[in-house]
């Protein structure tokens, strides 16, 4: 199984939700990638414990 890690600058960006909708339901379609998203942008990746959690498409 692949892992994806999904995670973005945490600012406002238009059309950001419609792009990982999209990643998530491309990787739920193809059955080899499982999707993660970071808490708090980059700062959930750098926590003690990572704040990640599986994103389900």
């Amino acid at each position: 199984m692949k892992k994806l890690l999904l995670a973005t600058g945490g600012g406002d960006c238009p059309g950001l939700n419609a792009v990982i909708r999209g990643i998530c339901k491309r990787a739920k379609k193809s059955k080899e990638w499982e999707v993660y998203g970071s808490m708090e942008a980059f700062n959930g990746v750098s926590q003690d414990p990572p704040r990640i959690i599986k994103l389900n498409g």
